[in-house]
Parts: C-alpha cells; sequence; structure tokens
C-alpha cells in the first residue's frame, strides 16, 4: 500500500519502476518480432521473391528469380543488407570496420543462428517490405580489423536503419525500389561518415563485373578493382542468362564523384560483391540525425539488366 502521506522517495521509486517497466516491455516487443518474412512480385516470366530472417534482424537473407538464388548468405555480413562507418572524432582517421554499425549482425555472430542486432519493426505485404533495426556494429570491443582496434565500446550501436523495399517501379517489374534512412544517434561526434547504402553478396558463379556507361547504354568489363568507380555496376554469370546491377539517382555524393559504386571478389571465400556508397565529411562535425538514399537494383539477364537500369537513368535525370 502506498503511504498516505507524500513521499518524495516513494514517487520516485514509483517512477523508476514505471520507466523501467515500459523499458522492458519495448525491450520484450523488439525481441519478440518475428524478422521470418517473404514478398514477392512477378517479373517477366518469372517472379522475383525476398525473404528476410530472424537470423539476420530482418535483413534480406535470400532474392530468387526465375530458380535462380543471387544472395551468398553465410555469416552476418554477406546478404543484401546495409551498413555505415565512422571516424568516430577522429579527423584524418578512418580504418575499415573501426566503427561499423551493420543491419544484419556482428562478426562474432559468424554463421550462428541469431543476431546481435534489434529487429524493431518489420512490415511485409505483398511486394512491400519495411523494417526498421537497431544495428550491431561489426566488431565487438576489444577486436581488430586489419590489425587496427574497434573504436565502439559496446556490441550493440544506438544507430538505426530503416528500409523500405518494393519489387516493381513504375512499369519495370524486375526492379527493386530500396530506399534506406540511418540515423546518427545524438551524442556521437564525427567528422567523415561513409553509408554504405546497399551491399549485395553473391555466389561466385556471377564471376563477371560490367560497368554501364549512362550515356551510350554501352557494357563494359570491369576488372576485379578491388573497389569504387563512378559507374554504375553489374555483376553476372558466364553465359549472362542470370545478373544483378544496381543505380542510385542520388549518386554522386558530392565530393565524391569519382566513387559510388563498387565490386570486389573475395575468391578464398568464394564470393563476390558490389555496393552503393555515400560519403559524407565536415570538418566542423557530421551532423546527428537521418540520411537518406535511393537505390535501384535490376534482376534478370544480363540485357534485362541493362536495359532496366537504362530506363531507370532516362526516368530520374
Amino acid at each position: 500500500m502506498p503511504p498516505s502521506s507524500y513521499n518524495p522517495h516513494y514517487q520516485i521509486s514509483s517512477l523508476l519502476i514505471m520507466m523501467a517497466s515500459l523499458l522492458f516491455a519495448d525491450i520484450t516487443q523488439a525481441e519478440e518480432l518475428n524478422g521470418n518474412a517473404v514478398i514477392r512480385h512477378k517479373a517477366g516470366d518469372s517472379e522475383i521473391v525476398i525473404t528476410t530472417t530472424n537470423r539476420l534482424a530482418g535483413a534480406i537473407h535470400s532474392l530468387t528469380w526465375n530458380g535462380k538464388e543471387f544472395i551468398d548468405s553465410f555469416d552476418h555480413g554477406r546478404q543484401l543488407q546495409s551498413a555505415a562507418s565512422f571516424d568516430c572524432a577522429r579527423p584524418g582517421e578512418f580504418w575499415a570496420e573501426c566503427f561499423n554499425p551493420t543491419e544484419a549482425g556482428s562478426r562474432s555472430d559468424g554463421a550462428g543462428p541469431s543476431s546481435s542486432s534489434r529487429l524493431l519493426r518489420i512490415q511485409a505485404q505483398g511486394n512491400q517490405l519495411t523494417t526498421t533495426t537497431q544495428m550491431a556494429y561489426w566488431l565487438a570491443p576489444g577486436q581488430k580489423s586489419s590489425g587496427r582496434p574497434a573504436l565502439n565500446k559496446q556490441v550493440l550501436s544506438n544507430h538505426r536503419l530503416t528500409k523500405q523495399v518494393r519489387i516493381g517501379y513504375q512499369h519495370l517489374d524486375q526492379v527493386l525500389d530500396y530506399r534506406v534512412t540511418f540515423t546518427i544517434p545524438a551524442g556521437e561526434q564525427h567528422h567523415y561518415a561513409q553509408f554504405e547504402a546497399l551491399t549485395g553478396y553473391m555466389p561466385a558463379e556471377f564471376e563477371s563485373f560490367w560497368k554501364l556507361d549512362p550515356i551510350t547504354g554501352m557494357l563494359n568489363p570491369l576488372n576485379d578493382g578491388p573497389g569504387e568507380q563512378r559507374f554504375p555496376v553489374i555483376l553476372s554469370t558466364k553465359d549472362q542468362q542470370y545478373a544483378m546491377g544496381v543505380f542510385s539517382p542520388d549518386q554522386p555524393a558530392p565530393g565524391f564523384e569519382h566513387a559510388g559504386y563498387g565490386r570486389f571478389r573475395f575468391a578464398p571465400q568464394k564470393v563476390v560483391k558490389w555496393n552503393c556508397v555515400f560519403r559524407v565529411r565536415n570538418p566542423q562535425g557530421v551532423a546527428v540525425g537521418p540520411y537518406s538514399y535511393q537505390v535501384f537494383v535490376a534482376v534478370g539477364t544480363l540485357e534485362d539488366v541493362r536495359r532496366d537500369l537504362m530506363g531507370l537513368i532516362n526516368l530520374t535525370r
């Protein structure tokens, strides 16, 4: 029974209990979300089917078209997903994965059944998917990448990633309209932000790398790099019957006109990848808050993808 007279300690305790209950309810709700979802839509003579899983906190585990799997989902890094990296208030210092919120989870999650990231919201219906994820850092505190240490002090970040995915864009049925919003939380200081708006890790059989000239519409072979250049990228099988390509109307990022679209071949791991990357640099500090990007992904034969990417380029000029 509460005391009959005013007791500030009791009121404070009650408030703390109520806040703790709300926090626990929110965490429980997040933990109970079902991250297993499927969306699909007719695409040419087949359909595109996209699958998310609890294991990856709602990140995209699978994309199939015409009986072919396009995603090599092995650990918690090889998906169709988004990530960000920051200099962590160290101007002029930046190394890979040092402060790296990642949608699907962390390096320590390995090929295991759960993710260090936390799924906060998911909605999937018909050909549309929406998720919000509290991203885990790729490296745990104390881990290193290329000999350099992680700068984060915990596993779960306060960075959030919201994605909205729709299969089909206007009359282009074999295209994903993929929109992502990264939210940098208050209280962090960065001078450099690198947003991997979207990356696709693909089976090694997608061995042919191409760049699309947006002026002529011609495809040209692209060497292994690795790294970025300024032309939209397509990865295809040798027989050109299956391909996936990327284009963003938000490219190029101001001050980074020479980059934006990457390609990578990891021969020992038997996987290839493409990505679409944006960067923000500000000596006075990168502003906290949302950063939104639109990315289109085309799926089909190599000619299907070339045609649809050119259609997108012309629609968004």
